[in-house]
C-alpha cells in the first residue's frame, strides 16, 4: 500500500551521504541522487512509471555503485527512454542532466535516446518550454530514429560496465575546418 503508480522526481545533486544513511540501501554510495534512484525503484508498484532527472555521469561512471545501480535498473525496470538535456536546463545543478523514463517490473531490452537541442543557451531567462519538447514528444510515441534520436539494444551493452553513455550515431558530420592559410588567402582575394 506504500508503493506508487507514477513518480516524477528531480532529486538533489551533489550531496554526499554519511555511512549511516547508506546502510538503508542495498547499493552503498555517497551520491545522494543515486540513493534516491534506488528508493524510487523500490517504492514503485510493479508496472509503475517514473521520470527521474539525474546527472548524465550516472550513465557512464565506472565506480562499483554506479555500475551496480545501472545493472539493477536494467534488470528490474524497463528503461525505455533517456532524454539528454542541454546544459543549463536545471539551474544550480552545475552539471549536464538526463531524464530517465522507466516502468518497473520487466527488464530493459531496448533504450530509446533523444538528444535535446533547442538551438539556444538555456538559463533562468531562457527556460525550457513546450515548443522545445514538441519533437521529443512526437518521436517518443513511436521511438523513431532521427538526427537527434536513436535506439540501442541492452544485449549490445557491455555487461561488465553497463555503460549507457549518450553517443549519438546519427549526428551529421560537420564539414572539415579549413586551414588558416586557406582562410587568409580567401580574405586577401
Amino acid at each position: 500500500k506504500d508503493r506508487h503508480d507514477v513518480m516524477v522526481a528531480n532529486p538533489p545533486f551533489g550531496g554526499k551521504e554519511r555511512a549511516e544513511v547508506q546502510q538503508n540501501f542495498d547499493i552503498k554510495t555517497g551520491e545522494t541522487a543515486f540513493l534516491f534512484l534506488q528508493h524510487f525503484i523500490k517504492i514503485l508498484k510493479a508496472g509503475g512509471r517514473a521520470g527521474v532527472v539525474i546527472k548524465n555521469t550516472f550513465l557512464s561512471n565506472t565506480d562499483n555503485a554506479s555500475v551496480s545501480l545501472r545493472k539493477h535498473l536494467l534488470e528490474t525496470s524497463n528503461l525505455h527512454t533517456v532524454l539528454d538535456m542541454p546544459g543549463g536546463t536545471f539551474l544550480g545543478a552545475g552539471v549536464k542532466t538526463v531524464i530517465l523514463f522507466f516502468n518497473k517490473g520487466e527488464p530493459t531490452k531496448n533504450i530509446w535516446y533523444y538528444q535535446m537541442n533547442p538551438g539556444r543557451n538555456m538559463g533562468k531567462t531562457n527556460p525550457l518550454n513546450d515548443k522545445d519538447l514538441a519533437e521529443f514528444k512526437e518521436l517518443q510515441k513511436t521511438k523513431a530514429e532521427s538526427e537527434k534520436s536513436w535506439s540501442i539494444k541492452v544485449s549490445d551493452v557491455d555487461q561488465k560496465t553497463f555503460d549507457l553513455s549518450v553517443k549519438n550515431p546519427n549526428t551529421p558530420e560537420e564539414a572539415p575546418l579549413r586551414s588558416p592559410s586557406e582562410i587568409l588567402a580567401e580574405m586577401e582575394q
